[in-house]
């Protein structure tokens, strides 16, 4: 793995942006894997400054999101659906055909979540994954104890997952108790992987990510085994190294 550190979020952010254009500018038709919550957001308003700047276009570009709560209809505030249209894909020339997330509302949620692996496939897999991880270790709403073999499908969110995004919702109670997620042999297959950490209260779980025994109690460890992985850091989240 290699570990690229930066002083600040900011900085954090600006690195993401510049190694996500990279790729744009370099694949005919990147497929890129998009993340949630509050650490992408400070990548998400700097591609949108470089495509008002004119320096990209997403015209060609496919987009997967690691995730989406069950139950929630796309257009619900706190759905990924709305997040991702609220903070990138309104802002920029993307085709909205391209731009998957999961779909938490539907009546077969098992067979959502073999047709979104299909589709996965069906482009060639993703050239670039933009990762966050959870101080339990997750990655996506890939709890500990998940397979490294899993596919796609549904999870029963941790109680620690709940609380920490319970700050988006009324209250804990509503806060969903499932998920679709990404499966981390799915996520293992994207040919390259960035991780962004920022904050102190990351810094455990970054530690034990990079220097931990790879176990599926700590679902991030896997990441360890992967050819290309870049960790970007800030200096709180590395202070326990």
């Amino acid at each position: 793995m290699n570990v690229l550190k930066v002083k600040n979020y900011d900085e954090m952010s600006e690195k993401a942006c510049s190694i996500l254009l990279d790729k744009i500018n370099s694949v005919p038709h990147p497929v890129l894997g998009l993340a949630t919550g509050s650490t992408p957001e400070g990548l998400y308003k700097k591609l949108i400054e470089e495509y008002r700047s004119g320096e990209v276009s997403f015209k060609d570009t496919t987009t997967f999101n690691l995730d989406e709560y069950i139950g929630l209809s796309m257009d619900h505030p706190n759905s990924y659906h709305h997040y991702m249209k609220d903070h990138l894909f309104q802002h920029i020339d993307i085709d909205m055909e391209k731009a998957h997330v999961p779909n938490g509302d539907v009546t077969d949620v098992q067979s959502e979540c073999k047709d979104y692996e299909k589709i996965i496939h069906e482009n060639g897999n993703i050239d670039i994954q933009i990762l966050g991880i959870g101080t339990n270790g997750h990655i996506g709403f890939n709890e500990p104890g998940t397979p490294f073999t899993s596919r796609t499908h549904i999870v029963n969110l941790a109680e620690s997952t709940r609380q920490a995004n319970a700050r988006f919702f009324g209250s804990i109670e509503d806060v969903p108790t499932r998920a679709i997620t990404m499966g981390i042999e799915t996520i293992r297959e994207s040919k390259e992987i960035i991780v962004l950490v920022s904050g102190e209260k990351k810094a455990e779980a970054l530690s034990r990510f990079i220097n931990g025994d790879v176990s599926e109690s700590f679902p991030a460890s896997i990441l360890q085994k992967h050819n290309n992985v870049t960790i970007v850091a800030d200096e709180a989240a590395l202070s326990k190294l």
